[in-house]
């Protein structure tokens, strides 16, 4: 099945970088830029976050959407050609998910299924944490377990694949007619 999209998963640390350099694709995009956030403001340190991001985007050029929950709804609401959908992020997704004790496992299936179905150029950041030690408590060790999970599949299906460290970014899988003929159509 042939289609008009493109899909990056960007990945990193903690104020790697993954969301300006996220931002800045979604400008260079031929399309307005609709910036879908899934973090919530539930205290004062979260706050302040929100705001530095919000501080970044203040001209008229982005279109803004909460999706704490509902990823899968707010991607395929603003899933148009006309539109470069950047979300930010899929870890605190995920942590929203696991906080509401939905079905993860179902969540996930339903938003991979949504961004592999999606027609928009398609930004999605996320949180790189299985990088460190194992974690000592059983949440934890399953949110660091789901969320890798989640990065695999999406970067299955994702046409690039960028890691950020230290604001520099490391192409892990870039878009090719090569690759395309080795992955085929995945699903």
């Amino acid at each position: 099945m042939w289609r008009v999209r493109n899909i990056t998963l960007i990945l990193g640390g903690s104020r790697s970088g993954k969301s300006s350099f996220g931002e800045q694709l979604a400008l260079k995009g031929n399309a307005p830029p609709v910036y879908i956030f899934t973090a919530q403001a539930l205290d004062n340190e979260m706050e302040h976050r929100i705001r530095i991001h919000q501080e970044r985007r203040k001209d008229d050029t982005w279109q803004e959407m909460e999706a704490p929950l509902e990823l899968a709804a707010a991607i395929e609401e603003w899933d148009t050609k006309s539109h470069v959908i950047l979300v930010d992020c899929l870890s605190l997704w995920l942590s929203n998910v696991m906080a509401a004790e939905r079905d993860i496992n179902a969540e996930i299936k339903n938003i991979v299924e949504r961004i592999n179905n999606c027609s928009s150029e398609l930004i999605l950041i996320s949180s790189e944490v299985g990088l460190g030690i194992v974690p000592e408590n059983f949440l934890a060790r399953s949110f660091r377990d789901y969320l890798g999970l989640l990065h695999q599949k999406i970067a299955a299906i994702a046409d690039n694949v960028t890691m950020m460290v230290a604001g520099i970014p490391l192409i892990v899988k870039e878009k090719s007619e090569a690759s395309e003929n080795i992955r085929g159509d995945q699903k």
